[in-house]
């Protein structure tokens, strides 16, 4: 195959329900959508879903943009390849930069499934034909505020909640909603936040007394000797997120047993084929995964709900439906869940049409190899 023609769009939408993490928070989000055409004429869409500041990693939509139209889109545009896990090599040369390759693989993915008339789900190797879907949480004004969100949650079908915790905001809501609902698949979310101090290794010995699925990367990223030395303390698993990002990442998590769940998210593996790797390394070693979320627009949504049918995925996945984010989303029908479920779409590629009017409605800028000069 090869691809004639890619196309950027800076997209912004609000969000239904603003979102606070242990860094920050935001009302609206704007995500990189990238559109590849083959010489048959075939579309395919992915998605950068990179951050717009620099606190979750250090990709920003900034650098993201930059490269994505700088570097990776010639070494697409023009090349001949057969299979979207040749682009993992031809982009080995650029250092880091995952979030921009995931959103560039991805809309390649898509094409590739397209052409073959298969499901990306079948592309990949799922095996499954719905996913169970979880919601995450942000930071709330209130304990009261927070059970509220986690009521609505429930009445909506989701079985699993993350919430997100932060120095100062742990323990106490952990225990309101745990005295609420003593038997509720609930787990936390630190995004790195806490330092390794004997003060915090209170805290997490007293989350560890309510019963939760996992404890989600409380130290920095490359702070793995901590995570290990806290895995070895506590009965909740701990589940690393942004300490992996390679496969020598997962391998180092592995040995050192630094944790005991893997949030696998396609855009900070790099994309869809390393995510896919990550997953079959992951199963070998006996370490459930789950697809972790970046409130990814539909055309990522889909790719997540697409990697989580494969068999490794065992505990509900950040792919909850479309209307817990966006009263609008871009793609037609949106992601939605039936009682905390998603289907996995049955047509090729994504299985969902791009609202393009829509896309170029909310569209801040745009690139186009097509008006590059050779």
């Amino acid at each position: 195959m090869r691809i004639e023609r890619l196309r950027l769009f800076e997209v912004g939408l609000p969000l239904v329900h603003s979102f606070q993490t242990s860094s920050h928070r935001k009302s609206g989000l704007d995500h990189i959508l990238v559109e590849v055409t083959d010489t048959e004429g075939r579309v395919g869409w992915g998605e950068i879903a990179s951050p717009a500041d620099p606190y979750y990693c250090s990709e920003t939509t900034v650098t993201a943009w930059h490269v994505a139209s700088h570097y990776l889109a010639p070494r697409v545009v023009g090349v001949d390849w057969e299979h979207p896990d040749e682009l993992d090599a031809a982009f080995a040369k650029i250092r880091g930069h995952e979030f921009a390759k995931a959103g560039v693989s991805g809309a390649v993915w898509d094409v590739f499934a397209r052409a073959q008339g298969l499901p990306l789900a079948t592309a990949l190797g799922g095996t499954r034909t719905e996913v169970v879907a979880g919601v995450s949480l942000g930071i709330e004004p209130t304990l009261d505020a927070l059970v509220e969100q986690v009521e609505r949650q429930l009445e909506a079908g989701y079985g699993r909640v993350k919430l997100k915790i932060a120095p100062g905001w742990d323990v106490e809501p952990v225990r309101a909603v745990r005295a609420a609902h003593p038997t509720l698949d609930l787990h936390v979310d630190a995004n790195g936040a806490y330092p390794d101090t004997e003060e915090t290794a209170a805290v997490f010995a007293a989350l560890d007394k309510h019963h939760l699925t996992m404890l989600e990367q409380p130290y920095a990223p490359r702070d793995l000797m901590a995570h290990a030395a806290l895995q070895a303390r506590i009965q909740t698993p701990v589940c690393l997120d942004e300490s992996v990002v390679d496969l020598g990442d997962l391998r180092t998590m592995i040995a050192l047993d630094a944790g005991r769940v893997l949030n696998i998210k396609v855009s900070r593996m790099g994309g869809l084929g390393l995510a896919r790797k990550a997953h079959d390394m992951a199963l070998e070693a006996g370490i459930p995964v789950w697809c972790g979320g970046m409130h990814e627009f539909g055309v990522g949504r889909a790719a997540n709900v697409a990697i989580s049918s494969l068999p490794g995925f065992t505990l509900p996945s950040d792919v909850s439906g479309s209307d817990k984010y966006y009263a609008h989303d871009v793609v037609l029908p949106p992601v939605s869940a039936d009682h905390g479920v998603v289907t996995v779409p049955t047509g090729a590629g994504l299985g969902h049409q791009i609202d393009v009017p829509w896309v170029q409605q909310n569209t801040l800028r745009t690139f186009d190899t097509a008006a590059v000069p050779a």
